[in-house]
């Protein structure tokens, strides 16, 4: 039986010249994962023995990496804001940039649930992830807001739509792995669907990772992005159609004081405002940047918004 050392040792070699971005990590965490232990495990141990059985599955796991498959479609997991998130060919697999658009959607709920007058009855916040894909985004939301205390049966709706009803399954499995399937609705609709739920009332907070590649753009992106639906990555020639449609369906669908959160391209932080000033006459638009500086989300609101 071979060591830890010996079969990382190999298995770098190999993905290198198959053309992994990083192919030390690579290799470590799906050795991790083929003997069901921690990477820090294996860093710390090189000189344990890896049994028959757990060498296969790396083997395997390394032959399908060599391909430029994914790292997270062959464990069948990412770590997405803290969670794990089952991940397969029927949706993009969540980056860790995406994390900004949770934090500005709970911002968003937080503080309308603590405005008082929102100026209607009293009424839960209406949030819509537009595309939801795997589900990563509404799920966090919806555990991050049950962490906080917020009653999800009452003080907020959630509700997540997509074209594809192989990512809307997926995203229904990820929200039963956390325990709130029972308080999103999963709807199959392009953007969003003719007839908003409940009564028909606006919606207060949209969240929308739409694609945003440009079409050009695609090839050029690395082989692993291949396994991935293109459908959740071509925006078209400047990488704004998907989102040029949802903000025509906002003056209809968003509340008076609504804000709606599209995650942006990092070469979009001056085009994607520009497409709402185009198109919103009298509406804001502003971006705000992920940890790296880079512009990330794109805020739009009636008037002075929120």
């Amino acid at each position: 039986m071979a060591t830890v050392g010996v079969l990382l040792s190999g298995a770098v070699a190999r993905l290198r010249e198959a053309g992994s971005e990083s192919p030390r990590l690579d290799a470590e965490v799906l050795l991790a994962h083929a003997i069901g232990a921690e990477r820090t495990i294996l860093l710390a141990h090189p000189e344990l023995t890896v049994g028959d059985e757990a060498a296969g599955r790396f083997e395997e796991a390394l032959a399908r990496r060599s391909t430029g498959e994914p790292v997270a479609y062959i464990r069948g997991i990412k770590e997405f804001f803290g969670l794990a998130f089952a991940t397969d060919g029927r949706a993009l697999i969540p980056r860790p940039e995406t994390e900004r658009l949770v934090e500005a959607g709970r911002s968003a709920v937080m503080t309308r649930l603590g405005a008082p007058g929102r100026g209607r009855a009293p009424a839960p916040v209406r949030v819509a992830d537009v595309g939801t894909g795997g589900g990563a985004i509404i799920v966090s939301l919806a555990v991050e807001l049950r962490r906080r205390k917020v009653d999800l049966a009452t003080d907020v709706t959630l509700l997540a739509t997509d074209a594809s009803p192989a990512a809307l399954e997926l995203a229904r499995e990820n929200a039963v792995g956390h325990a709130v399937a029972d308080v999103i609705a999963f709807v199959e609709a392009d953007l969003l669907p003719p007839a908003l739920r409940d009564d028909g009332g606006p919606i207060d907070v949209v969240l929308a990772n739409l694609p945003y590649v440009r079409s050009e753009a695609i090839a050029g992106l690395p082989v692993a992005a291949s396994f991935e639906p293109s459908i959740a990555l071509d925006g078209g020639p400047d990488g704004l159609d998907v989102a040029r449609r949802l903000l025509s369906l906002l003056p209809d669908a968003l509340a008076d004081d609504g804000v709606a959160l599209l995650e942006i391209g990092a070469d979009q932080g001056s085009a994607a405002p520009a497409a709402v000033d185009d198109m919103l006459p009298g509406w804001t638009a502003s971006v705000e940047p992920d940890l790296a500086g880079l512009p990330r989300v794109l805020r739009v609101a009636r008037g002075a918004g929120r």
